[in-house]
């Protein structure tokens, strides 16, 4: 597909869609079952895509960042939520479990070693998997980075994006009673879990409106919720992880231990004005992964469909792609 040199609207670098070749539920373990499906060339280059959350799912649109004559395009729903099950479900669903999962598809697969492209949380476990698995892992393609750390939480529930946005903060913080909005991840858990789904329901489509509305840089401020069931496994699973930091052993783990994929050739995309995931923790990746490039796309915030954003994705696999 011929690309178009500007930035006016990000569906002109994004390639056709494509649809399926392989779909299927892989059992994990634990009663867990996860959707996997396969796309684009069977015997091109794979790919696999971790999208975000925890508890996004993955879409049609994210099969279109990759030219299917070239590439095997590997998506999967992580545990708990889009098409696996069971849905909404947090017991036995740790990062651990996931990078498990993400091996078992691969060998299942039979494929030797893969690219892997992931933002968000999507590039937080890409990043986790790699210094698991380096092995496994031939190139990385990462957007919007998120580091797991503490910072990084409390920036976006602490206050500090709300600072930005004090109308939006306002509306997620007035559902949460004074005496308790000195942890409004812990108010939220406490309600997302409450074993009601009419509650559980209510605050999780309040948790997935904060994030959304601050997603694109074009947002004016509207929490866009979406359905009830998905804003509940939404939120449920991305403050089940966020309440257990990640399941990592110490804060700040991932960029303590890039010695382990150093050289591993990576591209890290992020938007200037990112709310979600400011861009000083793709600054401290790159600075700590010299085989790394990144790009600063301005006037671009942390979705996935950013015109710019979509751009620079959709030029990294051209490239890996002519390799």
């Amino acid at each position: 597909m011929d690309k178009i040199p500007d930035q006016k609207r990000a569906v002109q670098y994004l390639y056709p869609p494509v649809d399926p070749f392989d779909q299927r539920m892989l059992a994990v373990g634990q009663g867990h079952q996860i959707y996997v499906e396969q796309c684009g060339n069977p015997k091109g280059i794979p790919v696999v895509v971790l999208h975000g959350g925890p508890g996004g799912g993955c879409s049609p649109s994210m099969r279109r960042y990759f030219d299917p004559a070239i590439f095997r395009i590997i998506l999967f729903d992580q545990r708990g939520c889009g098409r696996s099950g069971p849905h909404a479900s947090v017991v036995d669903n740790t990062t651990w479990h996931l990078v498990a999962d993400i091996e078992l598809i691969r060998e299942t697969l039979q494929i030797h070693d893969w690219i892997v492209f992931g933002g968000s949380w999507g590039a937080t476990l890409s990043l986790i998997y790699a210094q698991a698995h380096p092995e496994a892992v031939r190139h990385l393609v990462l957007r919007g980075v998120f580091l797991m750390t503490q910072a990084e939480l409390d920036w976006f529930y602490g206050g500090g994006a709300g600072r930005f946005w004090p109308e939006v903060w306002a509306r997620f913080t007035a559902l949460i009673p004074k005496e308790e909005q000195d942890d409004f991840i812990g108010a939220y858990h406490r309600r997302l879990f409450s074993g009601d789904t009419q509650i559980e329901t209510q605050y999780a489509r309040a948790w997935a409106g904060w994030e959304n509305a601050l997603a694109s840089i074009h947002s004016s401020g509207g929490m866009s919720e979406g359905p009830g069931e998905y804003a509940r496994a939404f939120a449920r699973l991305e403050n089940h992880y966020f309440t257990n930091a990640g399941f990592l052993d110490t804060d700040g783990q991932i960029l303590a231990q890039m010695d382990r994929i150093a050289h591993i050739p990576g591209v890290i995309v992020q938007g200037r004005y990112d709310m979600i995931c400011p861009p000083t923790s793709a600054y401290e990746l790159a600075q700590a992964w010299p085989n790394a490039e990144l790009k600063m796309v301005r006037n671009a915030g942390h979705a996935l469909s950013e015109p710019g954003i979509s751009a620079e994705l959709v030029r990294a696999m051209d490239r890996i792609g002519q390799q």
